[in-house]
């Protein structure tokens, strides 16, 4: 990934700013440009990164079938990411479950996928699914489901304007794209701190 372009970043808030009508040299935004610039290079991290490597890192490429378990689930994974329509953050949660195959995967990658892959310009429909990809590429599991939950700021903020409302997206391959697999993993999901 080729680094964040910050002069290029701050000339073009400065001139966003200028084009609103306000003033970027007075005292409340002279500094604005910079900082906005500073947490693109945050927000956009994960542009042109593939996660796949540091999943493959990460992966036990043998284990023996009594070591897999049937089901690995991870819940309540936070994420934020940028809508790719209007650049505002929608936040939430990921719900990321596999079946294992012959590899199974250290618990923190998966978080670090979920990172990854929300630090880019995306849609939440994508996100799944790259994360669905990512994870199905790197160590092919029998099945994957990826549930996220997020709150959109152009939802929020803009537009219609429903503040509370969230919005749920699925992602399935292989064994958890049946219908009755993915009952049982849902209901996983909804029991919390079971």
């Amino acid at each position: 990934m080729a680094p964040i372009d910050t002069p290029r970043i701050e000339a073009a808030v400065a001139e966003i700013l200028a084009a609103i009508g306000d003033d970027p040299a007075r005292p409340g935004l002279a500094t604005t440009p910079r900082r906005i610039a500073a947490a693109y290079g945050d927000f956009f991290a994960g542009v042109g990164v593939d996660p796949v490597p540091e999943l493959r890192e990460g992966a036990e490429l043998t284990t023996e079938p009594g070591e897999r378990g049937e089901l690995v689930l991870l819940r309540d994974i936070a994420l934020r990411s940028m809508c790719e329509h209007h650049l505002l953050p929608f936040t939430g949660v990921a719900h990321v479950a596999y079946v294992p195959d012959e590899r199974i995967i250290g618990l923190g990658r998966i978080p670090r996928l979920v990172e990854i892959v929300s630090a880019r310009p995306q849609l939440q429909e994508r996100l799944g699914e790259d994360i669905a990809d990512a994870l199905d590429r790197a160590i092919s599991p029998a099945g994957v489901l990826v549930v996220i939950d997020a709150r959109h700021g152009c939802v929020a903020a803009r537009g219609v304007r429903y503040a509370e409302s969230s919005t749920v997206t699925v992602a399935s391959r292989g064994a958890l794209a049946d219908p009755v697999q993915r009952a049982e993993v849902m209901a996983l999901i909804g029991r919390g701190g079971a």
